[in-house]
Protein backbone atom coordinates (compact mmCIF):
# COMPACT_ATOMS: atom_id res chain seq x y z
CA UNK A 1 0.00 0.00 0.00
CA UNK A 2 1.39 3.96 -0.76
CA UNK A 3 2.07 5.78 2.27
CA UNK A 4 1.37 9.78 2.51
CA UNK A 5 3.72 11.96 1.53
CA UNK A 6 3.67 14.99 3.47
CA UNK A 7 5.76 16.83 1.38
CA UNK A 8 3.43 16.85 -1.30
CA UNK A 9 4.09 14.36 -3.95
CA UNK A 10 1.25 11.44 -3.76
CA UNK A 11 -1.68 12.52 -2.01
CA UNK A 12 -3.41 8.88 -1.78
CA UNK A 13 -3.16 7.51 1.34
CA UNK A 14 -3.73 3.56 1.51
CA UNK A 15 -2.98 2.53 5.10
CA UNK A 16 -5.34 0.92 7.52
CA UNK A 17 -7.52 3.70 9.49
CA UNK A 18 -8.44 3.60 13.03
CA UNK A 19 -12.35 5.15 13.11
CA UNK A 20 -12.60 8.06 15.77
CA UNK A 21 -11.31 7.79 18.76
CA UNK A 22 -11.62 3.51 18.99
CA UNK A 23 -9.94 0.75 19.14
CA UNK A 24 -11.41 -0.10 15.95
CA UNK A 25 -9.00 -0.35 12.82
CA UNK A 26 -10.20 -0.62 9.16
CA UNK A 27 -8.72 -0.76 5.37
CA UNK A 28 -9.23 1.62 3.26
CA UNK A 29 -11.76 0.41 1.51
CA UNK A 30 -15.20 -1.38 2.86
CA UNK A 31 -17.80 -3.82 1.68
CA UNK A 32 -21.21 -2.70 1.38
CA UNK A 33 -24.11 -4.80 1.62
CA UNK A 34 -26.90 -2.14 -0.37
CA UNK A 35 -26.82 -5.15 -3.09
CA UNK A 36 -25.85 -7.81 -0.52
CA UNK A 37 -29.63 -9.16 -1.55
CA UNK A 38 -31.07 -11.86 -3.81
CA UNK A 39 -28.44 -14.66 -3.87
CA UNK A 40 -27.93 -17.96 -1.76
CA UNK A 41 -25.92 -17.86 1.48
CA UNK A 42 -23.11 -19.39 -0.01
CA UNK A 43 -22.84 -16.54 -2.34
CA UNK A 44 -23.44 -14.16 0.00
CA UNK A 45 -20.41 -16.02 1.86
CA UNK A 46 -18.41 -16.10 -1.00
CA UNK A 47 -18.81 -12.34 -1.19
CA UNK A 48 -17.90 -12.00 2.04
CA UNK A 49 -14.56 -14.03 2.63
CA UNK A 50 -13.89 -11.94 -1.08
CA UNK A 51 -14.09 -8.80 0.97
CA UNK A 52 -11.99 -10.18 4.21
CA UNK A 53 -9.10 -11.79 2.12
CA UNK A 54 -8.68 -8.57 0.13
CA UNK A 55 -8.56 -6.32 3.08
CA UNK A 56 -12.78 -4.92 2.92
CA UNK A 57 -13.16 -5.70 6.79
CA UNK A 58 -15.68 -3.09 7.36
CA UNK A 59 -18.89 -4.60 6.42
CA UNK A 60 -21.08 -2.09 6.28
CA UNK A 61 -25.26 -2.43 5.56
CA UNK A 62 -28.35 -1.29 7.30
CA UNK A 63 -31.86 -2.35 8.30
CA UNK A 64 -33.29 -0.87 5.51
CA UNK A 65 -31.35 -2.69 2.99
CA UNK A 66 -33.63 -5.10 0.75
CA UNK A 67 -36.23 -2.59 -0.13
CA UNK A 68 -34.21 -2.01 -3.32
CA UNK A 69 -31.55 -3.68 -5.52
CA UNK A 70 -33.94 -7.00 -6.04
CA UNK A 71 -34.88 -7.33 -2.64
CA UNK A 72 -38.30 -7.37 -1.52
CA UNK A 73 -38.33 -6.77 2.24
CA UNK A 74 -36.56 -4.28 4.98
CA UNK A 75 -34.08 -6.02 6.81
CA UNK A 76 -33.16 -8.77 3.77
CA UNK A 77 -29.29 -7.41 3.74
CA UNK A 78 -28.76 -8.02 7.42
CA UNK A 79 -30.56 -11.72 7.15
CA UNK A 80 -28.16 -12.73 4.80
CA UNK A 81 -25.14 -11.31 6.20
CA UNK A 82 -26.96 -13.00 9.39
CA UNK A 83 -27.19 -16.14 7.63
CA UNK A 84 -23.04 -15.72 6.52
CA UNK A 85 -22.42 -15.46 9.92
CA UNK A 86 -24.19 -18.44 11.34
CA UNK A 87 -22.81 -20.46 8.58
CA UNK A 88 -19.35 -19.44 9.19
CA UNK A 89 -18.86 -18.21 12.29
CA UNK A 90 -15.51 -17.56 11.95
CA UNK A 91 -15.95 -14.86 9.83
CA UNK A 92 -17.42 -12.03 12.32
CA UNK A 93 -14.10 -11.75 14.43
CA UNK A 94 -12.08 -10.76 11.13
CA UNK A 95 -14.94 -7.66 10.63
CA UNK A 96 -15.85 -4.49 11.72
CA UNK A 97 -19.60 -4.96 11.96
CA UNK A 98 -21.11 -2.06 10.92
CA UNK A 99 -25.35 -1.27 10.07
CA UNK A 100 -27.34 1.61 10.52
CA UNK A 101 -30.58 2.14 11.64
CA UNK A 102 -33.11 5.22 12.28
CA UNK A 103 -35.27 4.90 9.24
CA UNK A 104 -38.75 3.50 9.43
CA UNK A 105 -40.53 3.14 6.01
CA UNK A 106 -43.76 5.16 5.99
CA UNK A 107 -41.98 7.65 8.81
CA UNK A 108 -39.48 7.67 7.17
CA UNK A 109 -37.23 9.05 9.51
CA UNK A 110 -37.17 7.99 13.37
CA UNK A 111 -34.58 8.30 16.56
CA UNK A 112 -37.01 8.21 19.19
CA UNK A 113 -35.73 6.33 22.45
CA UNK A 114 -38.64 3.76 21.61
CA UNK A 115 -37.59 3.13 18.20
CA UNK A 116 -34.08 2.95 18.14
CA UNK A 117 -33.83 0.33 21.16
CA UNK A 118 -36.46 -1.81 18.83
CA UNK A 119 -34.28 -0.96 15.97
CA UNK A 120 -31.33 -2.22 17.45
CA UNK A 121 -32.57 -5.55 19.17
CA UNK A 122 -34.21 -6.56 15.62
CA UNK A 123 -30.66 -5.85 13.84
CA UNK A 124 -28.59 -8.07 16.33
CA UNK A 125 -31.13 -10.75 15.78
CA UNK A 126 -30.81 -10.80 11.80
CA UNK A 127 -27.03 -10.04 12.21
CA UNK A 128 -26.85 -13.27 14.65
CA UNK A 129 -24.75 -10.90 17.04
CA UNK A 130 -24.60 -10.06 20.07
CA UNK A 131 -23.10 -6.89 19.93
CA UNK A 132 -22.47 -4.17 16.84
CA UNK A 133 -19.09 -2.85 16.40
CA UNK A 134 -20.38 0.11 14.50
CA UNK A 135 -24.02 1.79 14.91
CA UNK A 136 -24.54 4.86 13.00
CA UNK A 137 -28.05 6.67 12.64
CA UNK A 138 -28.93 6.10 9.37
CA UNK A 139 -30.27 9.79 8.56
CA UNK A 140 -31.17 12.49 11.04
CA UNK A 141 -34.50 13.03 12.41
CA UNK A 142 -34.99 16.43 13.45
CA UNK A 143 -37.93 15.75 15.31
CA UNK A 144 -35.81 14.31 18.52
CA UNK A 145 -33.76 16.53 20.46
CA UNK A 146 -30.65 15.50 20.44
CA UNK A 147 -30.16 15.15 24.11
CA UNK A 148 -32.77 12.01 23.54
CA UNK A 149 -31.01 10.47 21.01
CA UNK A 150 -27.44 10.57 23.17
CA UNK A 151 -28.91 9.14 25.73
CA UNK A 152 -30.33 6.46 23.95
CA UNK A 153 -27.16 5.72 22.29
CA UNK A 154 -25.46 5.98 25.89
CA UNK A 155 -27.72 3.27 27.62
CA UNK A 156 -27.37 0.67 23.84
CA UNK A 157 -23.50 1.19 24.13
CA UNK A 158 -23.49 0.43 27.97
CA UNK A 159 -25.59 -2.53 27.66
CA UNK A 160 -23.25 -3.88 25.14
CA UNK A 161 -25.27 -3.72 22.23
CA UNK A 162 -23.42 -1.48 20.30
CA UNK A 163 -19.95 -0.74 20.54
CA UNK A 164 -19.68 2.57 18.92
CA UNK A 165 -21.26 4.79 17.42
CA UNK A 166 -21.66 7.36 13.96
CA UNK A 167 -23.72 9.61 11.80
CA UNK A 168 -25.05 9.15 8.01
CA UNK A 169 -26.03 11.71 5.72
CA UNK A 170 -25.71 14.36 8.87
CA UNK A 171 -25.28 18.03 8.27
CA UNK A 172 -22.09 19.78 10.09
CA UNK A 173 -24.75 21.47 12.41
CA UNK A 174 -26.27 18.09 13.25
CA UNK A 175 -23.25 16.20 13.80
CA UNK A 176 -22.06 19.35 16.30
CA UNK A 177 -25.40 19.19 18.29
CA UNK A 178 -25.25 15.57 19.29
CA UNK A 179 -21.16 15.32 19.27
CA UNK A 180 -21.68 17.77 22.00
CA UNK A 181 -24.14 16.30 24.01
CA UNK A 182 -22.81 12.90 23.96
CA UNK A 183 -20.61 11.41 27.07
CA UNK A 184 -18.51 9.54 24.11
CA UNK A 185 -16.71 10.54 21.13
CA UNK A 186 -18.55 9.82 18.07
CA UNK A 187 -16.19 7.20 15.82
CA UNK A 188 -17.46 7.46 12.09
CA UNK A 189 -20.14 10.10 9.62
CA UNK A 190 -20.84 8.43 6.50
CA UNK A 191 -21.49 11.27 3.48
CA UNK A 192 -21.46 10.79 -0.02
CA UNK A 193 -18.30 11.76 -1.65
CA UNK A 194 -16.66 11.11 -4.81
CA UNK A 195 -15.47 12.79 -7.85
CA UNK A 196 -19.07 14.06 -8.59
CA UNK A 197 -20.18 14.77 -4.94
CA UNK A 198 -17.46 17.44 -3.64
CA UNK A 199 -19.38 19.13 -1.17
CA UNK A 200 -18.11 17.36 1.88
CA UNK A 201 -14.84 18.96 0.93
CA UNK A 202 -15.55 22.17 0.05
CA UNK A 203 -18.41 22.43 2.79
CA UNK A 204 -16.58 22.33 5.67
CA UNK A 205 -17.43 18.27 6.69
CA UNK A 206 -14.90 16.90 6.11
CA UNK A 207 -12.90 19.89 8.08
CA UNK A 208 -15.10 19.33 11.07
CA UNK A 209 -14.81 15.73 11.12
CA UNK A 210 -10.71 15.76 11.10
CA UNK A 211 -10.99 18.38 13.88
CA UNK A 212 -12.99 15.93 15.87
CA UNK A 213 -11.28 13.11 14.67
CA UNK A 214 -14.27 11.44 13.11
CA UNK A 215 -13.63 9.19 10.53
CA UNK A 216 -15.45 10.15 7.15
CA UNK A 217 -16.82 6.70 5.57
CA UNK A 218 -17.58 7.40 2.00
CA UNK A 219 -20.74 6.05 0.47
CA UNK A 220 -20.82 5.75 -3.34
CA UNK A 221 -17.16 6.95 -4.03
CA UNK A 222 -18.20 5.54 -7.44
CA UNK A 223 -20.99 7.92 -7.98
CA UNK A 224 -23.38 4.79 -7.59
CA UNK A 225 -21.27 3.41 -11.14
CA UNK A 226 -21.88 6.26 -13.46
CA UNK A 227 -17.76 6.85 -12.56
CA UNK A 228 -17.46 3.22 -13.98
CA UNK A 229 -20.14 3.31 -17.38
CA UNK A 230 -19.52 7.37 -17.73
CA UNK A 231 -23.73 7.94 -17.95
CA UNK A 232 -24.61 11.84 -16.97
CA UNK A 233 -20.71 12.44 -16.68
CA UNK A 234 -18.91 15.40 -17.90
CA UNK A 235 -17.33 14.42 -20.81
CA UNK A 236 -14.31 16.45 -19.34
CA UNK A 237 -14.23 14.48 -16.01
CA UNK A 238 -13.91 11.13 -17.78
CA UNK A 239 -11.15 12.57 -19.88
CA UNK A 240 -9.03 13.50 -16.85
CA UNK A 241 -9.86 10.08 -15.39
CA UNK A 242 -8.91 8.02 -18.08
CA UNK A 243 -6.15 10.31 -18.51
CA UNK A 244 -4.65 9.40 -14.99
CA UNK A 245 -6.09 5.84 -15.27
CA UNK A 246 -3.13 5.34 -18.74
CA UNK A 247 -0.63 7.27 -16.71
CA UNK A 248 -1.11 5.02 -13.79
CA UNK A 249 -2.12 1.66 -15.47
CA UNK A 250 -5.01 0.78 -13.74
CA UNK A 251 -8.59 1.31 -14.27
CA UNK A 252 -10.94 4.82 -14.59
CA UNK A 253 -12.96 3.67 -10.69
CA UNK A 254 -8.90 2.85 -9.23
CA UNK A 255 -8.15 6.77 -9.60
CA UNK A 256 -12.11 7.58 -8.94
CA UNK A 257 -11.49 5.90 -5.74
CA UNK A 258 -7.69 7.21 -5.39
CA UNK A 259 -9.73 10.57 -5.27
CA UNK A 260 -11.27 10.03 -2.53
CA UNK A 261 -8.65 8.64 -0.61
CA UNK A 262 -6.23 11.06 -1.24
CA UNK A 263 -8.16 13.84 0.75
CA UNK A 264 -6.11 14.05 4.29
CA UNK A 265 -8.89 13.20 6.63
CA UNK A 266 -8.48 9.68 5.06
CA UNK A 267 -11.89 8.39 4.64
CA UNK A 268 -13.16 4.60 3.88
CA UNK A 269 -14.87 3.86 0.85
CA UNK A 270 -17.69 1.97 1.08
CA UNK A 271 -18.16 -0.51 -2.27
CA UNK A 272 -20.79 -1.41 -3.31
CA UNK A 273 -19.57 -3.64 -6.13
CA UNK A 274 -21.22 -7.75 -5.84
CA UNK A 275 -18.32 -8.73 -8.06
CA UNK A 276 -16.48 -10.94 -6.51
CA UNK A 277 -13.28 -10.20 -9.43
CA UNK A 278 -14.11 -6.25 -8.66
CA UNK A 279 -13.58 -6.98 -5.08
CA UNK A 280 -10.26 -8.92 -5.12
CA UNK A 281 -8.53 -6.27 -7.33
CA UNK A 282 -9.86 -3.14 -5.86
CA UNK A 283 -6.88 -2.56 -3.97
CA UNK A 284 -5.31 -1.58 -7.46
CA UNK A 285 -6.21 2.57 -6.39
CA UNK A 286 -4.17 2.13 -3.79
CA UNK A 287 -1.62 2.20 -5.71
CA UNK A 288 -2.23 4.90 -7.91
CA UNK A 289 -0.14 7.95 -7.27
CA UNK A 290 -2.48 11.58 -7.27
CA UNK A 291 -0.16 14.91 -6.58
CA UNK A 292 -2.23 17.99 -6.08
CA UNK A 293 -2.11 19.17 -9.75
CA UNK A 294 -4.15 15.84 -10.23
CA UNK A 295 -7.31 16.14 -7.68
CA UNK A 296 -7.46 19.47 -8.92
CA UNK A 297 -7.27 18.71 -12.46
CA UNK A 298 -10.20 16.26 -11.22
CA UNK A 299 -11.96 18.73 -8.90
CA UNK A 300 -12.54 21.03 -12.18
CA UNK A 301 -13.55 18.85 -14.74
CA UNK A 302 -15.67 17.68 -12.02
CA UNK A 303 -17.45 21.20 -11.75
CA UNK A 304 -16.39 22.46 -14.69
CA UNK A 305 -14.93 25.78 -13.12
CA UNK A 306 -11.56 26.88 -12.78
CA UNK A 307 -10.30 27.22 -9.13
CA UNK A 308 -8.87 31.07 -8.96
Amino acid sequence: MSEIDFNGTNLVDGSRRRLGRSAFECGPLAFGCWRFVGMTVDEGQRRIEAALDHGLDLIDTADVYGLDWGGTAFGQAEELLGAVLRQAPSLRERMVLATKGGIQPGVPYDSSTQYLRSAVEASLQRLATDTIDLYQIHRPDPFTHPAELAQTLDVLRREGKIREVGVSNYTVPQLEALAEVLPFDLATSQPELSALALAPIFGGELDVLQQREIRPLAWSPLGGGRLATGDGVREELISVLDELAERESVARTDVALAFVLAHPSKPVAILGTQTIERIETAHACCSVRLDRSDVYRIVEASTGESLP
